[in-house]
């Protein structure tokens, strides 16, 4: 749910708080979906590494290490002040959400090994779940109250 909240409410964040045109905000944003050509494998490859290593054990660690690190960095995330720190923040939050993705189906398999396509469904079904929850923060609270509260359901 954190990259659907992150495709919709990152754009209108960069032009509130920093008063920045519709189509620059929207540019700055789009930083997040850039880091899927790299990270979501990168969070994969290193589960099946930590898994030749330390068995399932050494997946659950990996996937636990990228979930605190990606809610730590939203919270970081809510607390910037200035446009270039919030980027910084904004590339390594990205990072660690997709690291967190691709380290999620590297779990799945483990599940039910005769329904990995229906456990894969299922844990996109709720990252949807978590997209409207996620959603419903930024309605009711202004963006930094809602990445806040968002960064410690993560954690």
């Amino acid at each position: 749910g954190v990259e659907i909240t992150m495709n919709n409410a990152a754009a209108l964040y960069f032009n509130e708080k920093y008063n920045l045109p519709t189509e620059t905000a929207a540019a700055v944003a789009s930083i997040f979906g850039w880091m899927n050509l790299f990270a979501r494998g990168l969070g994969g490859f290193i589960s099946d590494k930590m898994n030749r290593r330390l068995g399932m054990r050494g997946r659950l660690a990996w996937q636990s290490f990228v979930l605190l690190l990606e809610g730590a960095l939203v919270i970081t995330f809510a607390q910037c002040d200035t446009l270039a720190s919030s980027i910084g923040v904004l590339v390594l939050f990205s990072i660690f959400v997709q690291c967190a993705e691709g380290s999620t189906y590297g779990i799945v398999p483990y599940v039910n090994p005769l329904a990995t396509g229906c456990i894969s469904g299922i844990i996109g079904a709720g990252g949807n779940v978590g997209a409207v929850t996620f959603g419903l923060f930024f309605r009711e609270y202004d963006s930094k109250t809602a990445f806040t509260l968002m960064g410690i359901v993560i954690i």
